[in-house]
This record gives structure tokens, C-alpha cells and sequence, in this order.
């Protein structure tokens, strides 16, 4: 009994010290934001803000460009993510379900491009916006990001699509669907779980990407991620601030992941046996 007793106990402790380790950060950059400057430029730590204030918060938001550059941010990562997930769903499809001369060659490249590392990309990428006069501007930005996430996208959905049982098809096709017909009626609602985790991903991949952005948009097509680098320059030694814009820029993957983290929990075959 002992024995069972420390082996069910020293899991939980490393668990719980993990948390710790990974989740501190987080939460003192968070209350940092909301401490009042005397607090922060304290010698003795305040752990908890009980003076809270949002003044540091009305900093942040009110640098110049900072609303333009959010609006940067979320219009190449949602566009780079829809349409790797509109590509990724049709490949992944292909790869699982169909046989194909140069089946297996694609598979590697996939997983190839999968372990690249991009940034010796970024050089390339550059030559050709320059040479096509598209630097500062959001197209180059979405469609690296949308080569970026799609070959995970598309890897990741093969396997939710290959775990969906072939007989499920073939008997939407039996009563009279066509091949597209019973992968949008059949396939694709059971395919919930991989698109979730998989628009997570890229959602986090793209709007945290700043090699590329640092090069080839310097004015008006920034993003966040180069404006946040930026932020000694704009806050001088306003730590409050710097805070309050780090904690805006992580808020919205938070909130994708706790809404998503509740969505992508199912069995991928609910709901699949005909009534």
C-alpha cells in the first residue's frame, strides 16, 4: 500500500510543480498589468494587486497605431487559417480516402515541409514581395502564414479523416448521396475535434509569427508581434504598460483555446449511427 500510495503521489507532485513553473509567468505579467507603478518599482514583491487599476491598460491602447496594427493582426491569422483549413480539409481527404500515383511521394513532402524551419524562408519571401511591390502589405503576410500551418492542418486531418469508418460513406452513397454529397453530410461534421485543435494551432502559429513581418512590413502592415518588440521605445520604463500590452496581446489566444479546448472533446464518431 505504501508503495501504490507513492506512486499515485509523486505523478501529482511533479504535475502541480510544473503548473507552477509554466503558469507564473503568465499570471505576473497579468497582475503586473493591473498594479499601480509604486507597486511595480517596489523592492518587496506584491504578489497580489490589491489596489488594481486599469490605467496602464489605457496606455497601451492609446499608442499610436495600435488599433491598426490589431486589425493587421487578426485579419492575416483569421484568412491565413481559414483558408489553410478549407485546402488542408480537401488534401487530407485525398490522401486518406483515395488511391493516387505519387500518393506516398506527397505524403513526405507534407511531413518534410512540416519539419522545415521557415524562417529561411523569410529571405525568399522578401524578394519576391519586393519584386512584386507588395511590401507593406497583408497579402505576402497570409499566404506565408497559410503555407506555414497547412502542412500540420493537413497531416493532422488525414488521421481524423482515416479514423472515420469507410462503411459510414458508403452507405450515405447507398442511399443515394454522391461522393461529395456524403463527405459534407457524413465526413465532414464528424471531423469537429481535428479541425478545432488544428485552427488552434495555426491561429497561435500566425499571430505570434515575427521573423517575417519584421522584414517585409515596416509601417502601416505591422502587426503585433513587431509592435510588442517595439514597446521600450513607445513606453520608455512604463512596466505597467509594457504589462498591459503583453496581456492584450496573449488575451485573445486564451480565450480561443479555453472555447475551443471545450469544442474539440467528443468522439469522433457522436451521432454517426443512423436513426
Amino acid at each position: 500500500m505504501r508503495r501504490s500510495l507513492i506512486g499515485r503521489t509523486w505523478p501529482n507532485v511533479v504535475a502541480v510543480v510544473l503548473f507552477v513553473f509554466f503558469v507564473f509567468p503568465v499570471y505576473w505579467m497579468i497582475s503586473t498589468a493591473f498594479k499601480p507603478t509604486k507597486d511595480i518599482v517596489s523592492k518587496t514583491p506584491v504578489f497580489v494587486p490589491l489596489d488594481a487599476t486599469l490605467e496602464h491598460f489605457k496606455t497601451a491602447v492609446s499608442v499610436p497605431k495600435f488599433w491598426t496594427y490589431t486589425a493587421n493582426s487578426v485579419i492575416v491569422t483569421v484568412l491565413a487559417v481559414a483558408i489553410s483549413l478549407v485546402i488542408a480539409t480537401l488534401a487530407a481527404f485525398a490522401v486518406a480516402r483515395m488511391r493516387f500515383r505519387g500518393r506516398k511521394a506527397f505524403v513526405l513532402v507534407i511531413m518534410a515541409a512540416q519539419m522545415a524551419p521557415w524562417e529561411v524562408m523569410t529571405i525568399a519571401v522578401y524578394l519576391i514581395s519586393r519584386d512584386n511591390e507588395m511590401l507593406n502589405s497583408l497579402v505576402p503576410l497570409t499566404a506565408f502564414y497559410m503555407m506555414m500551418v497547412l502542412p500540420f492542418t493537413i497531416w493532422t486531418l488525414r488521421g481524423f479523416i482515416a479514423a472515420v469508418p469507410k462503411e459510414l460513406e458508403e452507405s450515405a452513397m447507398v442511399d443515394g448521396c454522391t461522393r461529395t454529397q456524403a463527405f459534407v453530410k457524413v465526413i465532414f461534421p464528424l471531423l469537429a475535434p481535428g479541425l478545432m485543435s488544428t485552427s488552434l494551432f495555426g491561429f497561435i502559429t500566425a499571430w505570434n509569427e515575427f521573423p517575417l513581418v519584421l522584414i517585409i512590413n515596416k509601417t502601416d502592415g505591422q502587426t503585433l508581434p513587431l509592435w510588442l518588440s517595439s514597446f521600450q521605445t513607445a513606453f520608455g520604463n512604463d512596466w505597467g504598460a509594457t504589462m498591459a500590452a503583453s496581456t492584450l496581446f496573449a488575451l485573445p489566444v486564451l480565450i480561443l483555446f479555453v472555447f475551443l479546448q471545450r469544442k474539440a472533446v467528443g468522439g469522433l464518431t457522436d451521432g454517426a449511427v443512423k436513426g
